[in-house]
């Protein structure tokens, strides 16, 4: 899959083991970079797995149309499909099969 970051210092933080670890702990990045290979490995948003631990989840209410995986028991790496128009299945919900590139928009604890 394709990966983008919403604004350059997310991606410097994500793409520097050393500066996932100064913000989120050695736990906590080891985290992130599990859920980043599985995330990048994927070929389409559809194989990423729906269970725990990853639990990649569609969102509701104002994050419609964005998507979340779980880090840990609070926080979540939340994105949305990176495309000119977000491919729809015919019942007009996001087709999962043609989701191939994301844009990581933020880690948060949204609950």
């Amino acid at each position: 899959m394709d990966i983008v970051f919403r604004s350059q210092k997310l991606a410097q933080v994500f793409n520097s083991e050393y500066d996932l670890k100064k913000k989120y702990g050695a736990k906590g990045s080891r985290t992130f970079m599990i859920r980043m290979s599985v995330l990048r490995n994927a070929r389409t948003l559809e194989i990423v797995p729906k269970t725990p631990p990853d639990r990649c989840h569609q969102l509701k209410g104002r994050r419609k149309g964005q998507f979340a995986v779980d880090l840990d028991e609070t926080r979540r790496l939340v994105f949305k499909p990176n495309h000119e128009q977000t491919p729809l299945s015919d019942d007009g919900s996001i087709d999962l099969n043609g989701v191939t590139a994301i844009m990581i928009l933020d880690v948060t604890d949204y609950h």
